[in-house]
């Protein structure tokens, strides 16, 4: 039976927690769009005025928290390929045959269509 190995885990959970916050600053940054296009109507030049710079605000801590939470994802990516490529030298005829299952299961899909 294959295992998983830790660096798998640890990807997948640390996507799972970029993904929450990256959820939440999309929502904020929502929110944040709603108020400015409520503030165009109704409120003076001035107000309008701060109700942007506050989105901008909010815009740029979006970008830099998208940033930030991609860097480590991108790393973990990066590290799973490897152990995957260690994998697959240290293990090439299982390697083959799951390449051939996987490639009997998709012709096998394709067909049916």
């Amino acid at each position: 039976m294959f295992k998983r190995p830790a660096i798998l885990d640890r990807a997948g959970d640390e996507f799972d927690q970029a993904s929450g916050r990256m959820i939440s600053e999309f929502r904020t940054m929502i929110t944040d769009s709603e108020e400015l296009l409520k503030s165009a109507v109704t409120v003076s030049d001035e107000g309008f005025s701060v109700a942007r710079t506050k989105f901008q605000d909010r815009l740029s801590r979006a970008k830099a928290a998208l940033t930030d939470v991609s860097q480590p994802v991108f790393e973990r990516t990066r590290e799973t390929a490897a152990a995957a490529d260690h994998y697959v030298h240290d293990n090439p005829w299982t390697a083959v045959g799951a390449g051939i299952a996987a490639g009997m299961l998709i012709g096998f899909l394709a067909a049916k269509r």
